[in-house]
């Protein structure tokens, strides 16, 4: 069965790392890519009554300017990725970027959305933009993977899994993290932020449903003391040189908020690495 991909570009460097990044990741699976152009009219606001109608001058050009540049993604992609298991389509739609995903990912059945942190109109030292925030946070019924621009795939040897243990956790919730470990014979090393090393009786019990979740990939587990979250995991990632983040993005909960606003610029310290947010089913 084929995997199918999502990947949005807004036709800038950073969207054009995410689609390489994503090709290279999935280069041993059989993968149908979606890449995903959404425009807007200048001068028109999506939410408001006053919409431009195919046929109009502005709402034509704003068009030809979306289906042209994906027409070149393909191109380059004709060049550097020759790859018989991976098949590309394109797809051009007036929408906001939130909107517009979730419509390709409820019409497609997509299993994965992998993109860029920031697009053509984020300011220089913003790392994660606000699409990219957005998107993580509102985009709850399939896994997204943010590609900082400076991130490249080589191999992928290990993966970070910040946790708490305070949060129930179910096998479906982390299928599409085992699935990358497994395809890429990547470790997952489970990290734990506490002032102690005692759990108690409901961490021990979330602890053991994320070994029998884990079974079939290589995983440790690890303790940190002291620092902020963040602080904490950017110096576990930068010590080991690990590949990527992942974590399930529970809503009020111990890692719920790592992606609202104030922590953008803490999220920044990860330019490097890209992070991939699963999501709660139950939310």
């Amino acid at each position: 069965m084929k995997t199918k991909i999502l990947l949005p570009t807004d036709f800038s460097k950073n969207a054009w790392n995410a689609i390489s990044y994503a090709t290279d990741l999935f280069k041993d699976k059989e993968c149908e890519f979606y890449i995903l152009n959404v425009y807007t009219v200048t001068g028109y606001a999506l939410e408001s009554m006053m919409v431009p109608e195919p046929g109009e001058m502005e709402f034509e050009r704003a068009k030809k300017s979306s289906e042209k540049g994906l027409a070149k993604i393909l191109e380059m992609l004709s060049f550097r990725d020759p790859n018989d298991n991976h098949s590309f389509y394109t797809i051009s739609q007036f929408n906001s970027l939130l909107e517009g995903l979730k419509d390709i990912v409820e019409k497609k059945d997509i299993d994965m959305v992998i993109m860029g942190t920031k697009g053509s109109s984020n300011a220089s030292g913003v790392v994660f933009g606000s699409n990219a925030i957005l998107t993580m946070e509102k985009l709850r019924n399939c896994p997204v993977i943010a590609v900082p621009e400076e991130a490249r795939f080589g191999t992928l040897k290990e993966i970070v899994f910040p946790t708490s243990y305070k949060t129930h956790f179910k096998h479906r919730e982390l299928h599409y993290l085992t699935e990358i470990a497994k395809l890429t014979k990547a470790a997952i090393r489970i990290v734990h932020l506490a002032e102690d090393d005692e759990l108690d009786a409901t961490q021990e019990n979330n602890k053991r449903l994320l070994e029998e979740s884990f079974e079939d990939v290589d995983y440790t587990f690890h303790f940190l003391h002291g620092s902020a979250i963040s602080d904490a995991v950017r110096y576990f990632v930068e010590s080991r040189d690990s590949d990527m983040i992942a974590f399930i993005n529970k809503k009020h909960t111990f890692f719920g908020s790592i992606f609202s606003r104030p922590m953008v610029k803490e999220i920044g310290m990860y330019a490097r690495v890209p992070i991939m947010a699963l999501h709660d089913f139950r939310n």
